[in-house]
């Protein structure tokens, strides 16, 4: 049977599959935004189309709830790849996958994939990659004034941009307030993922989140891939970093060079159809 949509989670970060060889699907902007409302829709925190097919190689496209295109989305890509386990689109503990922010390696750590490990890639601190605006340089440690609060970020790409706030004690609150602001702020020209971070110990970090794209989320994969990777650049923790979120535990694992690899679970939740009358309107035409 073919389902219209498939949905799981990892750490409470939400995300529907939909699958273009089981579901037509038109994902318009407002298509997205009306499938990822919480109360007109089916809900998530974005949607995983895939797979895409060329040749042999295997790619998604990462959407954000309010109808962007993210670049890439470590929790996104453990879903998806447990999705491919479940429709047994693949049969091999080790593939890859395409992203528009780049090529990433899956490892699935026991047959249900409900715990998986990926290969995240090399960061990168260098502002003409993330971007940042203003003269090349690393972006480490860099003063933006917020709501009159004099923050201290650092910035990273890791196929996706991200600025990583040192603070004393973030919470949903802080994202909530400042986040929006960053995301969007001047600095920026591409907007970028925001996380508020606290160093515990040389192997414990505690985030909150605030996506572009998505706004607050209890979890995220780039998010802890991006925060332990600054932490780590600044010297402030050892290469194995165990990231706190409200949704639950990352695992961060930084080899030679900056290139991350993160571990993490990946949870079922149901599939199912569209109703008649919101099929009518969101079906490929």
């Amino acid at each position: 049977m073919n389902f219209h949509f498939y949905k799981y989670h990892a750490l409470g970060n939400d995300y529907i599959v939909i699958d273009p060889n089981k579901a037509g699907v038109d994902l318009s902007e407002e298509n997205i935004r009306l499938i990822c409302h919480r109360n007109f829709g089916i809900g998530s925190d974005g949607i995983l189309v895939g797979p895409l097919f060329q040749g042999k190689s295997i790619s998604l496209r990462i959407l954000n709830p309010d109808g962007s295109e993210a670049e890439k989305s470590g929790n996104g890509v453990r879903i998806f790849s447990r999705y491919l386990v479940d429709e047994g689109y693949v049969t091999t503990k080790e593939f890859s996958l395409g992203t528009v922010g780049g090529e990433v390696y899956v490892e699935l750590l026991d047959d249900k994939g409900s715990q998986i490990r990926i290969d995240m890639g090399t960061v990168t601190f260098q502002s003409t990659n993330i971007p940042v605006t203003g003269p090349e340089r690393e972006v480490l440690n860099e003063e933006l004034v917020v709501h009159g609060q004099r923050l201290v970020t650092t910035c990273v790409s890791i196929g996706n941009p991200h600025c990583i706030v040192l603070y004393d004690k973030p919470s949903r609150e802080t994202a909530l307030d400042l986040g929006p602001t960053i995301e969007n702020h001047s600095r920026f020209p591409n907007r970028i993922n925001v996380q508020f971070l606290k160093v515990l110990d040389r192997n414990n970090i505690q985030i909150e989140i605030w996506e572009r794209g998505a706004g607050y989320t209890l979890a995220s994969g780039s998010s802890s891939c991006a925060a332990a990777s600054a932490a780590y650049r600044l010297g402030m923790v050892d290469n194995e970093i165990n990231v706190h979120m409200p949704g639950g535990l990352i695992k961060v694992d930084i080899q030679n060079g900056g290139h991350v690899f993160m571990t993490g679970s990946v949870t079922q939740v149901g599939k199912g159809f569209f109703s008649e009358e919101l099929w009518a309107r969101i079906q490929a035409k």
